[in-house]
């Protein structure tokens, strides 16, 4: 073939016994092949299908286009365990014959995905003629576990079904891996670590190693990591301490960027992004949805709040608020509300405006932070359940909260941003 797919090949589960294409012409990972089968009359199957008029059968253009869309579907998958099969036909539609002397350009298109099915658009042309179109449901069956010779994997670790660990990997004896984990080349896992399904690390990655505090003397302390997270290169995330719970804990679908650093008893929700050579500090709890740019520095003992905006290179010192952003660097100031972030996720207007009115009163009014609050809450056109979270979230605060206005050209420089 024109493109390397061969150890692909190897994992492709096909009724027919040999494949029904010649080559891959196009292949944009993850999203989009189109491969190109020229029609012989040496073909076994124009015996007899029909004498003296062949034509290719129905069913084995079905199966080069099953075919084409198992290999787009299996190439991302890194395990060579991995097998892929043919589930369903829908909305098949023959529009003309193939013949012996036609070139068959078979195009296939990602639809929905998941871990253990994919959805592809699939469409045969002869020429510019579309031959035959279908939508494919493909099953994934991610395999047996598989470590490469070279990493050194602790007999007393788990590792879950379809996990791949790279080259030069060691994993300790108390780490436990979920289902189809890819653990790329040189990740050190060790300690109390626990890392849920479907979770990527990225080469060079240091995680659950013990915290960098002169006060561990090596209890058994804890790092929790949910589902679906993904860690790229060269981040470092240590356990817990005695002292602060005992336990790093990470929720499920966020992302850390190369070279992120999360110290001891970091708490962090779901859905949330980090930036390049961002550093959380120990103790620090980041919200749902929040977002930190690249470059940041968050102090120990601080609270990111959930949908909260970080700007880049900022440094948080007290605790930044919710539904915000918050941008600078010693200080950091306040730049009213996260209004494209919230938008972003479906906030209503009512509720951006409600949040915008709440922050005049603590950032733009003469009011001190407490008159404010109060204000906040006797006023009865905000009701909205976010508004009473920024006001909990204020009044929790054991550092202080971030209320400082922005300099008039700071000011302007982020807006025109």
């Amino acid at each position: 073939m024109s493109l390397d797919f061969q150890p692909v090949i190897d994992r492709v589960s096909y009724r027919y016994p040999s494949f029904l294409f010649d080559s891959v012409t196009v292949h944009e990972s993850g999203r989009r092949l189109v491969a190109a089968k020229n029609v012989t009359v040496g073909e076994d199957y124009f015996q007899g299908h029909f004498p003296g008029s062949p034509l290719m059968p129905a069913v084995l253009i079905i199966e080069a286009l099953t075919q084409a869309a198992a290999l787009l579907v299996l190439e991302p998958h890194a395990s060579p365990t991995a097998r892929v099969s043919l589930r369903g036909v829908n909305h098949a539609k023959f529009r003309r014959p193939v013949v012996p002397g036609n070139r068959l350009r078979l195009e296939v298109t990602l639809g929905r995905a998941r871990s253990s099915l994919a959805k592809v658009n699939a469409v045969a042309y002869v020429d510019d003629q579309v031959a035959t179109e279908a939508e494919i449901l493909l099953a994934i069956a991610p395999g047996a576990t598989y470590i490469d010779p070279s990493a050194h994997v602790h007999p007393s670790a788990r590792i879950g079904e379809g996990t791949v660990i790279g080259p030069h990997c060691v994993i300790g004896a108390d780490v436990t891996l979920g289902r189809r984990c890819r653990i790329g080349a040189s990740v050190v896992i060790d300690g109390w670590t626990e890392i849920g399904d479907d979770t990527q690390l990225y080469p060079m990655g240091s995680i659950g190693l013990a915290p960098q505090d002169l006060k561990y003397k090596g209890e058994r302390t804890k790092l929790t990591i949910g589902r679906r997270n993904i860690f790229r290169e060269f981040v470092t995330i240590n356990r817990g301490t005695i002292g602060g719970g005992g336990e790093t804990r990470i929720g499920d679908n966020n992302l850390f960027m190369a070279y992120v650093h999360v110290a001891h008893d970091c708490h962090i929700g779901n859905d949330t992004i980090f930036g390049p050579d961002d550093t959380l500090g120990g103790h620090v709890e980041v919200g749902d949805f929040a977002n930190v740019s690249a470059g940041s520095a968050v102090h120990q003992f601080c609270r990111v709040g959930p949908h909260g905006f970080i700007g880049g290179y900022s440094v948080v010192t007290k605790d930044a608020l919710p539904f915000s952003r918050t941008i600078g660097s010693r200080p950091a100031r306040i730049f009213g509300v996260n209004t494209i972030g919230l938008a972003r996720r479906g906030f209503t207007s009512d509720t951006i405006a409600q949040l915008r009115q709440a922050f005049r009163y603590l950032v733009q009014s003469k009011l001190n932070t407490t008159r404010a609050l109060t204000q906040i809450e006797h006023d009865d056109s905000l009701s909205a359940p976010e508004v009473r979270y920024l006001v909990d979230f204020i009044r929790a605060s054991r550092r202080g909260v971030i209320l400082r206005r922005p300099l008039r050209r700071a000011e302007e420089h982020v807006l025109d941003e």
